[in-house]
């Protein structure tokens, strides 16, 4: 486990998002499965997600996130010089999905990277931009949290198949020359890998440790033995984060915790002694988006005004590790 407290000059910039056309309710489930839109909302939250069409694949919704952000803020995004994105769907293991963005930018002399932190990985990325920012070797980092998991759900599984939806959201995050504190106050990080095999895609290896896993490609969830962990351990953390900020719930203006369960959104809000009010979801609209869902949220508060410059939030993902990462910013746009 480790918790840092960070003296930061890198600063948010810029904020995008991208969610695909087509919408799938919980009515339409309703004639896939044996399901419910009551059943549905009184588990997750969830009334609809957004489904990536055919030929629509991650790269393409992050490509997408970017050409809103270029469409709202005065940015030039040819000069990036370093790309992370965040998922646990890219189009394919290589090439990666952020030399993708590259190419579709033209930007020269930038390196790219894709991480794999499943909902925890926008957060996480968010921690790595900052690190290589303020070592100075890069001045202009997009971050990126994007999914197409409904290309990696079994929609004849009702216990999976009602949560995820597809997303794109991005920061332009950029080094700040003076020595004001900037964007990235705090931050938590914590694995426990010995529960990993309570939620995974499997792709080459049959097993975690001596947990056999079913070899389909599709997501698989405990669903019960997540939501366990997120009440306790993730609970914990950002309790540990808070306590690393200097700053309590009342002080922070925003929470927003993954997307994973509006029961679980709930439960931490209460434990963790924020109010309902002070809880960014965006899990009604776009389902379980995994490292997307932060963002997302992020972009809907944005839009709708209520996030303003100065205002100091606190962003924790957690999921499949199982692992969370969490950090606290103060809003700069």
């Amino acid at each position: 486990m480790t918790n840092v407290n960070l003296r930061s000059n890198a600063v948010i910039t810029a904020i995008g998002s991208y969610t695909p056309e087509k919408t799938l309710t919980n009515f339409d489930l309703e004639r896939i499965v044996d399901t419910s839109d009551e059943w549905i909302v009184q588990r997750t939250g969830i009334r609809e997600r957004r489904i990536s069409a055919d030929n629509e694949f991650t790269s393409d919704l992050c490509i997408a996130a970017l050409r809103n952000m270029e469409s709202r803020y005065p940015v030039n995004l040819s000069d990036v010089d370093y790309i992370i994105v965040a998922t646990s769907t890219p189009d394919s293991i290589l090439p990666s999905v952020a030399s993708r963005i590259q190419a579709a930018f033209g930007m020269n002399r930038c390196g790219s990277a894709d991480i794999q932190a499943a909902c925890a990985g926008f957060t996480a990325a968010i921690q790595l931009a900052n690190g290589l920012l303020l070592s100075g070797l890069y001045r202009k980092i997009i971050v990126v949290g994007a999914e197409t998991l409904s290309k990696a759900t079994d929609y004849s599984d009702r216990t999976t198949c009602i949560l995820f939806g597809d997303g794109a959201g991005a920061f332009l995050m950029e080094a700040q020359q003076d020595n004001e504190a900037g964007d990235v106050l705090a931050a938590y990080s914590d694995t426990d890998g010995s529960g990993g095999h309570h939620l995974y895609r499997s792709s080459l290896s049959p097993t975690v440790g001596d947990y056999e896993l079913t070899m389909n490609g599709n997501i698989v969830q405990n669903g019960r033995e997540v939501y366990r962990w997120a009440i306790s351990e993730v609970a914990r953390g950002i309790s540990e984060l808070m306590q690393e900020s200097g700053l309590s719930a009342a002080q922070l203006d925003w929470f927003v915790p993954h997307n994973a369960n509006q029961r679980i959104i709930d439960a931490l809000v209460v434990k963790l002694g924020f109010s309902p009010e002070q809880a960014l979801s965006s899990i009604s609209r776009y389902g379980n988006t995994s490292a997307a869902s932060i963002p997302l949220a992020l972009d809907d508060a944005v839009r709708a005004g209520q996030i303003k410059p100065g205002h100091l939030l606190l962003l924790h993902g957690f999921g499949g590790g199982l692992t969370q990462a969490g950090v606290v910013i103060r809003w700069a746009i």
